[in-house]
């Protein structure tokens, strides 16, 4: 929803979920030397012809896309922008931007490549989350995985918005958008330095051009804003779904504006079972800190697209 009020604005485009950035920067030394044309080249007929990249949900022509990339300057950052620029140009836009949940665990890749990225994160009831994560056909995980993966959302916003300056980082609240998505997308366009338009807070225009047919589970973008989901988890999720998502995330709930409810507190074995689920995203801090020492001292080569692209973790 927020991806199509964005792209409901005049000047910025936002295309339906890519899945090439953060992949592309993990075998980027296997693009070899992108200051060689032909080596960009091969890196766009990975971006085009890939599945995984869903560069075929872009409507964009393949032929004149690739000749853009292989044009870029010779970085990973601005090779991959090509793309997305070549997206905000079907539309008439000057502005970019793309939405992914991932970048929010990989904010250091996203700055790397784009370091004057302005990054836009939205916070939803981590129980209303798990609910339609649930029903997702493509959701394969169990409840604790799903919580935990929540809970650590909600760390590394935590850790983003102590790092970041105020005019990288904004964050929203779900509820209030729906509640009042005038007021919202004010603020939401003042951080990006751009003049709020009305037709924003009417996503559904959009949705027939910037969400692909197949994605069937995206069909409530199709209707008007609306707070019918808002605590939709009362009816949505079990007694014990709920226990089990009070316990572990309750602190985090309650600092995100959300009350718990007076449900019976989980089995201990339930508990000790997501404490085991949650350990490997616990551990996800430290891991990615000793990785960013090692970019450092393996001094790589510059990645970075210099100009401004407009980057949401979702």
């Amino acid at each position: 929803m927020l991806q199509l009020m964005l792209h409901s604005h005049p000047r910025i485009a936002i295309p339906p979920e890519t899945r090439f950035v953060l992949t592309a920067y993990e075998m980027r030394r296997s693009f070899g030397d992108l200051s060689d044309p032909e080596r960009r080249r091969a890196l766009g007929r990975w971006i085009i012809d890939r599945p995984g990249t869903k560069f075929a949900d872009l409507g964009l022509d393949p032929a004149a896309t690739l000749d853009d990339i292989t044009a870029a300057p010779g970085t990973l950052g601005s090779a991959l922008a090509m793309v997305f620029q070549a997206y905000a140009t079907r539309f008439g836009k000057p502005r970019w931007g793309d939405k992914r949940p991932a970048y929010l665990q990989n904010l250091d890749v996203i700055l790397r490549l784009f370091p004057t990225a302005q990054i836009v994160n939205i916070v939803r009831d981590g129980r209303d989350c798990v609910a339609s994560l649930n029903e997702m056909p493509w959701h394969r995980d169990d409840l604790h995985t799903t919580v935990a993966a929540w809970a650590r959302a909600v760390d590394d916003a935590r850790r983003a918005a102590r790092a970041l300056r105020r005019d990288q980082w904004h964050e929203l609240r779900y509820e209030d958008l729906v509640a009042d998505p005038a007021t919202e997308l004010t603020r939401l366009c003042a951080f990006l330095g751009e003049d709020y338009d009305p037709v924003m807070a009417s996503p559904a225009r959009v949705a027939p051009v910037a969400v692909p047919a197949n994605k069937k589970w995206h069909r409530r973008t199709h209707d008007p804003v609306t707070t019918q989901r808002v605590g939709s988890w009362q009816t949505r999720l079990t007694e014990a779904e709920i226990a089990l998502c009070e316990a572990a995330l309750g602190s985090r709930l309650t600092a995100c504006g959300y009350e718990l409810s007076a449900v019976p507190h989980p089995p201990r074995r339930e508990l000790l079972r997501y404490s085991i689920t949650a350990m490997p995203h616990r551990l996800a801090p430290a891991k990615r800190r000793l990785i960013r020492v090692a970019i450092r001292l393996r001094r790589e080569p510059e990645v970075a697209y210099p100009s401004a692209p407009l980057i949401g973790p979702g």
